[in-house]
């Protein structure tokens, strides 16, 4: 077995969380790491030295590993609150951290890892979901020692790179859980909202071709309205706001939140969705995938029968689909694992290992 060493080319330091975050979850602190590649090239041809990848982990390394990939523009923490990790990483459930050794990433230009507003603005290197993946693929294999992986799942952004994960690495992994995503190209409603979010910023005077001293105010309230159009769920904001006055209040609640975003940050990460389409090799797949999406889904509409298409040229798919309701919230639904943790479970039951012939 090879040593899953928590170091990278250049250096890894290991801090814990805050115990007082995570006083409430089931599961232990998760421990944080920085694997740095010494030179980087993207797609682009471009290429940036000492590319920083911060990591999360949970559980011990001589597990076998899960590989759980984050939202656009959302921090790790979604994934370690108690709606998500809490009814996943605990004791005797689906992804029982004292089972396996969970690692989250951050992306390139996400949370810690290197992005834009480190200091290289605009200049730094254009950036696409398949510059993600490799960059988390050289930080399974080359700074944790890990040739294997029981799972590799995603939600959002994390489950358009898991098709990708199925597809360029398809002997990695042993299953495929891809949530709230599509295979295809991006389109309709989903890639005109992303531009619009991005014409908008940079639209604002007070952006300044990336050179501005505060940030743009377009970017508070064109994220918020994205944030509205495409995510939510139509049942549950109804419910949320029967009345114009309730609708305003939360409104208010959302304007009046804090915004830690960055502007070249946010054009970059949403922009390196433009590229995107794992439908044309969804057949190198080999690893059993188990879908799970919401029938509310604002990005992702079940109506236009696109997924029951594509997945016809998977050799082994299973679709798992949350019902619209009340409860759900539309794209945001798959963050509550409530709705498929019994699901997850019966799949990867079901699925052979082969994780510990490859470590």
């Amino acid at each position: 077995m090879v040593n899953r060493i928590l170091s990278g080319m250049v250096g890894t330091f290991l801090l814990m969380l805050s115990s007082l975050t995570y006083a409430q979850a089931n599961f232990p602190v998760p421990k944080e790491g920085d694997w740095i590649a010494s030179e980087f090239t993207f797609n682009s041809g471009e290429k940036l030295k000492d590319l920083r990848i911060h990591y999360y982990t949970l559980g011990e390394p001589e597990n076998p590993a899960v590989l759980l990939l984050h939202g656009t523009n959302q921090p790790i923490k979604a994934l370690l609150a108690n709606g998500f990790g809490g009814e996943l990483f605990g004791p005797g459930q689906a992804l029982d951290s004292s089972k396996y050794f969970i690692i989250m990433p951050e992306s390139i230009g996400s949370g810690k890892s290197s992005k834009p507003s480190d200091g290289l603005r605009m200049k730094f290197p254009q950036y696409d979901y398949n510059d993600m993946v490799r960059a988390q693929y050289r930080l399974i294999k080359e700074g944790l020692g890990i040739h294997h992986l029981r799972l590799v799942m995603g939600y959002s952004m994390g489950g358009m790179q898991t098709w990708l994960w199925g597809e360029k690495y398809p002997d990695m992994m042993d299953a495929l859980v891809p949530m709230a995503s599509l295979p295809n190209e991006l389109s309709g409603r989903n890639w005109m909202m992303r531009r619009i979010l991005i014409e908008s910023i940079k639209n604002d005077p007070a952006w300044n071709q990336g050179n501005y001293t505060q940030q743009p105010p377009t970017l508070k309230t064109a994220s918020i309205m994205f944030s509205i159009a495409t995510t939510g769920g139509t049942l549950a904001y109804q419910n949320k706001a029967p009345t114009r006055a309730q609708a305003d209040k939360l409104v208010d609640a959302r304007l009046a939140s804090p915004s830690t975003s960055d502007a070249n940050d946010f054009i970059y990460l949403w922009g390196s969705s433009a590229n995107y389409n794992a439908a044309p090799e969804l057949n190198k797949i080999k690893a059993p995938v188990l879908v799970i999406n919401s029938a509310d889904d604002e990005r992702n509409p079940v109506e236009t029968g696109i997924l029951d298409n594509e997945l016809k040229k998977v050799k082994q798919a299973t679709l798992h689909l949350i019902p619209a309701s009340q409860e759900t919230s539309g794209h945001g639904t798959t963050m509550s694992a409530k709705f498929y943790s019994e699901a997850l479970k019966r799949f990867l039951a079901g699925v052979h290992s082969d994780s510990e012939n490859k470590k």
